[in-house]
């Protein structure tokens, strides 16, 4: 009879253990959410800066980026 070891058991048998997956922390989780808020707004002020032509070669209208802007920054 043969026995079949895999990497993992292997690992396992040298006594190395899966790290659990981390939680992300709480300053990490502000972190990335005052970035998306940033880039949002930033994102936003770009698209009222393009001209009528550049908006029309991207197919959107002048209404839909003022209604975009409109939107407060936490708003998706």
């Amino acid at each position: 009879m043969s026995t079949s070891t895999t990497l993992t058991s292997k690992c396992t048998l040298a006594g190395a253990t899966r790290a659990a997956p981390r939680q992300p922390s709480a300053i990490a989780f502000l972190s990335d959410l005052f970035s998306t808020w940033l880039r949002r707004a930033r994102e936003r002020r770009d698209l009222q800066s393009l001209d009528d032509y550049m908006l029309k070669d991207i197919g959107v209208t002048r209404a839909d980026v003022e209604f975009e802007a409109q939107k407060h920054f936490w708003r998706p």
